[in-house]
């Protein structure tokens, strides 16, 4: 057995930027989470046609944009004239998507930490993890935390890892599927992060004993977070960045 290796990300995570408190994945976003005193963010990241990193969650763009079809098909001069925040509510009308090198800017600028999901269009597993992974090598470069890179498809972690091994990868689980125990090694993770109906105190010892950090998603109710905290969890992605903001540390 292994001692888990110092943990330098917060233990609160503001789910997309600020969870439903601004429109998701913008800057508008990060900067009501980080008025509410958190330091840790988790974001999604996608490719555009054209190798341009940008922030979005759906494969679609209709839930959280002007736009319309495939975000991951369409060309960054297109997906930069959309407005991404009007779904949300009027305050943030005309609110852009976001680039990753944007991000990473105000990031450093501030800074504060991330939780970076490599979310691949289908069909872009191995390219958008290796263009997450080689432009978060070169955006924080320097930095004394780099993004944890987590991501629900092992074959986007396997790409980042071979692009840049040093950087530190978490496996993101919606559920125990078959050989996910067998393939999380070979990726060679420092974390995994489960739904946060999936953690028991056996899973996070494991984990630990193996000298891996365990962390959760998307934790709204104090009820489930107090289990959690008791538990002895690393990490907490959450929406209620309103409600936990007492807690952050």
């Amino acid at each position: 057995m292994s001692a888990p290796k110092p943990w330098p990300y917060p233990r609160w995570i503001a789910h997309r930027g600020a969870g439903t408190l601004a429109p998701e994945n913008t800057l508008a976003a990060f900067r009501v989470g980080a008025a509410h005193g958190y330091r840790g963010f988790e974001c999604d990241v996608k490719l555009s046609a054209d190798g341009v990193l940008f922030l979005m969650h759906d494969s679609e763009l209709e839930r959280t944009t002007s736009g319309h079809g495939v975000g991951g098909e369409q060309t960054w001069a297109a997906l930069s004239q959309l407005d991404a925040g009007s779904w949300h509510s009027r305050a943030y009308a005309g609110e852009p998507l976001p680039t990753l090198a944007a991000i990473a800017r105000w990031i450093r600028a501030n800074g504060l930490l991330l939780d970076l999901e490599i979310k691949p269009t289908p069909g872009a597993e191995e390219a958008t993890g290796r263009a997450v992974a080689l432009a978060v090598r070169e955006l924080w470069a320097g930095a004394a935390v780099p993004p944890l890179l987590s991501s629900f498809r092992p074959e986007s972690l396997k790409a980042a890892r071979e692009a840049a091994p040093e950087l530190p990868r978490a496996l993101l689980l919606d559920s125990f599927w078959d050989g996910w125990e067998a393939i999380e090694p070979m990726l060679d993770c420092a974390a995994v992060i489960t739904n946060h109906e999936l953690m028991d105190a056996a899973l996070l010892d494991r984990l630990h004993a193996q000298g891996k950090r365990a962390l959760v998603y998307t934790v709204n109710e104090p009820e489930e977070a107090r289990r959690l905290l008791a538990l002895g969890i690393d990490g907490i992605v959450t929406d209620a960045v309103d409600r936990f903001a007492p807690a952050v540390d």
